[in-house]
């Protein structure tokens, strides 16, 4: 019997080395490299980069009053279908998983929206929903108010989130107001010649010069000569 349960336990024990040994062997014959560069960028997740890396420079805001009464509503319309698995989008709707999200421009965050259970990272962030804070939320609500209960991945394409927010803001009984354009930059004239550096003033000399007397800069006359 006891025989037999040695052979059994050898050839469970023999089993597992093999087992183990194949699996080594299989890890190192297919093992594949990372890729430098991904194939396709998944929207609305930011990429890690190497320890030590220089983080991306900050988004550039949109001028507000230039760019909505251009922008396309209708194409953003479409983009806001996205949001219909979460949110409601007209006036007196319930709420779903997110809150109902009509005339949400300039409106307050974290508060109201029917009684809306909000998260206490949303309630802590505060202020209220202007075009610059949806234009930044929109682009990766996770990573903009950390610990929120939005789970959208975000938009990565800067257009499509300037159409959605024309259409959130006309899908209102009174539309926000639209900004005025930010004055242009005049460019610097181009080969102006620039100004000569004043002289030294007055001001500026030397006490000592300033003190020289006038008769020390003459030259000295000659003395006459002695008549014979």
């Amino acid at each position: 019997m006891g025989f037999e349960f040695n052979k059994i336990l050898g050839a469970v024990l023999g089993s597992l080395i093999f087992i183990f040994v194949i699996r080594l062997v299989a890890e190192h014959v297919y093992e594949t490299e990372k890729p430098e560069k991904a194939g396709y960028i998944v929207e609305g997740v930011v990429e890690e980069g190497p320890a030590g890396a220089t983080a991306a420079a900050p988004e550039e805001m949109p001028d507000w009053g230039t760019v909505l009464p251009t922008a396309d509503a209708a194409a953003g319309k479409t983009v806001a279908g996205r949001c219909l698995q979460c949110h409601t989008l007209g006036k007196g709707e319930p709420n779903k998983i997110g809150p109902n999200i009509y005339a949400v421009v300039d409106e307050a965050r974290g508060e109201g929206r029917n009684g809306f259970s909000f998260s206490s990272a949303m309630k802590a962030k505060g202020g209220t929903w202007t075009y610059d804070e949806l234009f930044k939320f929109l682009k990766s609500p996770g990573a903009y108010i950390n610990g929120t209960k939005m789970s959208f991945a975000g938009l990565r394409n800067a257009q499509d989130r300037i159409n959605l927010i024309a259409f959130l803001r006309a899908n209102a009984d009174s539309p926000a107001a639209i900004p005025a354009p930010a004055p242009k930059k005049e460019p610097a004239a181009a080969g102006a010649p620039a100004e000569a550096p004043a002289g030294p003033s007055d001001a500026t000399k030397p006490a000592a010069e300033a003190a020289k007397p006038a008769d020390a800069a003459k030259p000295a006359e000659a003395a006459p000569a002695e008549k014979k």
